[in-house]
């Protein structure tokens, strides 16, 4: 029996009808539901952002530079953001509400921006006030975990280009006034020169003034003969205040009770106003009345006169004739003249009514008006008591500005005096403003001035001091081809576990003949070497073709992956051929072992310790190694030792399943009945 028959025998078994050639197909089709179906779901999670709700609060209200300018650097935050479409943003008026959205989920998280932010980042420019600008956000991992992260990224990205913005515009206005300084310093110096010749000037315009003293003293006089008349004047104007006060007051106790008796006035005018509208309201409803009755009699008679025409009593003539004479005596009975006297009344009295609301609404406003009038009197007299004070505080300013009078001929006197002084201190002044206006010359070179490019770099150098220069010797083009790697190899891994549910590790007539062990076991692995191998190349067409992977070396991913599927085929085969049923279990222990140490997402390094010696032993972490370096275009020399590790663990297994062989020669109760089976 050679090897070639074997394994055609088996696969022969395998599609010998419609639902086993069914099974094949889905067992090849599974590696397509874990690898293809899902890093198509995963492919580019970063590139959808923006169909995640997130609430943006901008309440920033700006801030007034020190140059003038107004800045809205919250505003340009939250535009900037919007104009990006990282994430679907989404205006909120208020933090609480954006807070309860976060909670509920509405929001995936909120971003806001309080009402000091640009008063915060332009603080710097004062020593003694300076703060930081904050950007509050409000996540919730009951959303998702990972999108936390991805915000965190978020946040920091806006924080940097923030502050790199602003303290480039902060390190500008630091430069711009070094050369205000200098600027000002020169113009400084040229104004000590003229404060030198001023002081000149000065000194001889003492002189002049010396000469005007004595015309001082000469008006000092005067005003001392002017000051008397103002302090006559003011002694009369306090008389006539106090007179004022009196009376004023006399008027206040006079109008204190006013407010009550208007209050009285208006409870009486509203009840008067009541009693009318109650009496109009009744002589309105007998009129009405004595019309409805009218109108029923003579309904009653139109009745009446209907039914006699219908039994044939009277016809329509003497019909109306008696409706006319019902008519004719109704307008000229007393209740008629009752009916027009009651009508005539009922205009007066609703006269009388309207009025007596006029007199009670109009009582009422002088109700209400009195109280002003008491508080404006009482207002009065206390203004006229003001008055009087002040006109005798007035009396008593005037006597002292008649004793300033004759101190300020002293004054005149004393500044002549000071003039003399005055011309010495020029000349000295006049000295010293000379050597300030050479020594600020000097300082003023000192002082930096760069012009607008040399402030700008040296702006931009100063915000943002430290620059990073990414270079990625192999990249991934998207999220999801940074994951094929690993969800290539696992899916690989299942869907070949996933044959063993349907195809026999070794058959039973094989074991029943006289071939060789090897020749066995080899024959009972190449069905599971060609549909792996079928499974590898559509996964591999699908990645390529439908998701666009576009790897660096396509054809030599397509044979790394058939050498890892061969290495996997056999592994499990001999697994499973050894240790019968629960070798299945024993393959799904590796596959999780694997899954947790093989470094798919994040680097194995960073799992326990434990953990680094499986993924030293076990073959899936060298197949993600090897496909991220044909995939992305790394270099490929440690791909040759791998694939030689690859054929040791294809060793491997054909030793095991040749083991299995051996073993299954020998039958024994087991064999026969096993103790579990799977």
């Amino acid at each position: 029996m050679t090897i070639l028959r074997l394994a055609r025998s088996e696969l022969k078994r395998m599609t010998g009808g419609l639902l086993p050639k069914l099974t094949i197909l889905a067992l090849t089709l599974v590696p397509l539901l874990y690898g293809a179906v899902y890093l198509y779901a995963n492919w580019d999670p970063y590139g959808n952002l923006d169909q995640i709700d997130a609430a943006l609060v901008m309440e920033d209200a700006g801030a007034d530079a020190s140059d003038g300018s107004e800045l809205q650097a919250g505003r340009e935050v939250a535009d900037s953001l919007v104009d990006g479409n990282v994430f679907h943003w989404i205006p909120v008026a208020g933090g609480k509400e954006a807070d309860e959205g976060v909670a509920s989920g509405k929001y995936a998280f909120a971003l806001k921006i309080p009402q000091d932010f640009s008063a915060h980042l332009i603080s710097p420019g004062s020593f003694d006030s300076a703060s930081q600008a904050m950007l509050n956000v409000t996540t919730n991992d009951a959303n998702n975990y990972l999108l936390s992260t991805i915000v965190d990224k978020l946040t920091t990205s806006v924080h940097s280009t923030v502050a790199a913005h602003v303290g480039e515009e902060t390190a500008n206005r630091l430069l711009t006034g070094f050369g205000s300084i200098h600027t000002q310093m020169v113009k400084a110096a040229d104004g000590a020169g003229q404060l030198a010749d001023g002081a000149a000037a000065l000194r001889d315009g003492s002189a002049t003034l010396h000469e005007g003293t004595a015309g001082l003293s000469s008006g000092a006089g005067e005003l001392y003969a002017g000051q008397l008349k103002l302090r006559d004047g003011a002694n009369q104007l306090t008389d006539g205040a106090g007179q004022l006060s009196t009376g004023l007051s006399v008027l206040k106790d006079k109008t204190a009770t006013l407010p009550g008796d208007s209050r009285t006035l208006a409870a009486g005018a509203a009840q008067v106003a009541a009693g009318n509208a109650q009496l109009n309201t009744r002589v309105q409803d007998v009129a009405a009345q004595l019309e409805a009755a009218d109108q029923g009699l003579r309904a009653r008679v139109v009745e009446s006169n209907n039914r006699l025409i219908a039994s044939g009593v009277l016809t329509q003539a003497q019909a109306d004739s008696i409706l006319a004479d019902f008519d004719s005596v109704a307008a000229s009975s007393p209740v008629a003249a009752a009916k027009t006297k009651i009508q005539t009344d009922v205009a007066q009295i609703q006269q009388l009514a309207d009025g007596a609301e006029a007199v009670s609404v109009g009582a009422a406003e002088l109700a209400a008006g009195t109280p002003a009038l008491r508080d404006a009197i009482a207002e009065a007299s206390g203004g006229a008591d003001q008055l009087h004070t002040g006109a005798a505080t007035l009396a008593t300013g005037e006597q002292s500005a008649v004793d300033g009078a004759g101190a300020v001929a002293e004054g005149a006197r004393r500044l002549d005096a000071g003039a003399a002084q005055l011309e010495e201190g020029a000349g000295s002044a006049a000295e010293g403003s000379r050597t300030l206006a050479d020594e600020i010359g000097k300082g003023a070179g000192q002082v930096p001035n760069r012009d607008d490019a040399q402030k700008s770099n040296l702006s931009r150098v100063i915000a943002d001091p430290v620059a990073v220069s990414n270079i990625s010797q192999a990249k991934a083009g998207s999220y999801g081809a940074g994951l094929a790697p690993f969800f290539l190899t696992l899916a690989l891994w299942i869907g070949i576990f996933m044959l063993i549910q349907a195809m026999r590790p070794l058959t039973q007539r094989a074991l029943a003949s006289n071939a060789r062990s090897w020749k066995i076991a080899l024959g009972g692995w190449l069905p599971f070497l060609a549909v792996s191998a079928v499974q590898a190349t559509l996964l591999t067409l699908v990645v390529n073709l439908a998701l666009n992977l576009d790897p660096a070396h396509p054809v030599l991913m397509w044979l790394f992956m058939l050498a890892a599927a061969t290495a996997f085929s056999a592994i499990i085969q001999g697994a499973v051929a050894l240790l019968g049923s629960p070798g299945k279990l024993v393959v799904l222990i590796l596959l999780v072992l694997q899954l947790v140490s093989s470094g798919g997402t994040f680097p194995w390094q960073t799992t326990p310790q434990p953990l680094h010696v499986v993924h030293e032993i076990l073959p899936m972490g060298y197949v993600v190694t090897g496909m991220r370096h044909l995939i992305y275009g790394a270099d490929l020399s440690m791909n040759v030792p791998t694939v030689l590790g690859l054929a040791g663990y294809t060793a491997l297994g054909l030793v095991m399943s040749t083991l299995a062989v051996r073993k299954g020669k020998y039958w024994t109760l087991k064999t026969l009945k096993p103790e579990i089976a799977l």
